[in-house]
């Protein structure tokens, strides 16, 4: 009886660790300058949570992803950072917020991928959650690096299925259309006009100086939901492209979250365009090059 009542008191416990966390998500989002109807929905979720009867992780364990977003006030997005945190203790888009998120370290949760990986990948495509690991290795940008071949990609690919299945939305897609190449050239012109009166966050790699210096744009474009950001990988501190490279992060409900990395093209057709990579044909459209 005193084990069972113990048990329940670490699983309740664990309801007020997973609301403090979605709290923090929002105190950071209105510090940012999020719309409030955003900030709105992580407060109400972290009051909902941290008052629940019954212990989140007995649904998330029952049900997976889809049973928290059937919770009151729980939308998919917030399914999908609850479900991160249960099963990581990690929440990555808050550690991206407070500008102390590793991507690396986190990559190197894969099988098959370890620190030199780790930083290849994330130095040449951005990615920073397993999420746009997975996509990056459906749509062959992964197979492109140097020194991984279809058998490793195949590898990882199965390796994320397990780890992501449960993280899942009901009506999961990898292969949704992401935001128009309109849409995220647009977020990254008002990121960049607007750079200078922008919040700031401290980042903790790359920043022997301690000081908050990258702004960071909340913002929304239709359904989907954006937040922009300079990148702090090395290659971007190496060639000296910190207030150029453009990282957009990207949600929508029933949606997996993505995100797209913004530069300035050198050389070339679309030579001086800002071009989002990966995507060099959609902007050659787009730009009726």
């Amino acid at each position: 009886m005193i084990a069972h009542e113990q048990t329940r008191s670490g699983q309740m416990a664990e309801n007020l660790f997973v609301g403090e966390k979605l709290g923090e998500m929002a105190d950071l989002l209105e510090q940012q300058d999020a719309s409030q109807f955003r900030v709105s929905a992580y407060r109400d979720a972290a009051s909902y949570v941290a008052t629940m009867h019954q212990p989140i992780r007995a649904i998330y364990r029952e049900d997976g992803r889809r049973g928290l977003e059937d919770l009151p006030t729980i939308g998919t997005a917030i399914a999908a950072a609850v479900s991160e945190l249960l099963d990581s203790g990690r929440m990555s888009s808050l550690d991206r917020l407070r500008g102390s998120a590793n991507p690396e370290k986190l990559l190197q949760t894969v099988p098959m991928i370890g620190p030199t990986l780790a930083h290849l990948i994330h130095d040449t495509l951005h990615i920073d959650t397993l999420e746009a690991l997975e996509a990056a290795a459906i749509d062959g940008r992964l197979a492109k690096i140097k020194g991984i071949g279809n058998r490793r990609v195949a590898s990882i690919r199965h390796s994320l299925n397990d780890m992501l299945r449960r993280r899942r939305p009901r009506r999961a897609q990898v292969d949704t259309v992401p935001p128009s190449v309109a849409d995220i050239l647009a977020v990254d012109q008002e990121y960049r006009e607007n750079a200078d009166n922008l919040p700031t966050i401290k980042p903790r790699r790359f920043n022997e100086t301690g000081l908050e210096r990258i702004p960071i744009l909340h913002t929304e474009r239709g359904l989907w939901r954006f937040s922009a950001l300079f990148s702090n990988t090395a290659s971007a501190h190496q060639y000296g492209r910190t207030r150029d490279w453009v990282v957009i992060h990207y949600e929508q409900n029933e949606h997996p979250a993505g995100q797209s990395t913004v530069v300035t093209q050198h050389g070339g057709p679309l030579d001086g365009r800002r071009v989002i990579r990966g995507q060099e044909r959609a902007c050659m459209q787009f730009y009726a090059v």
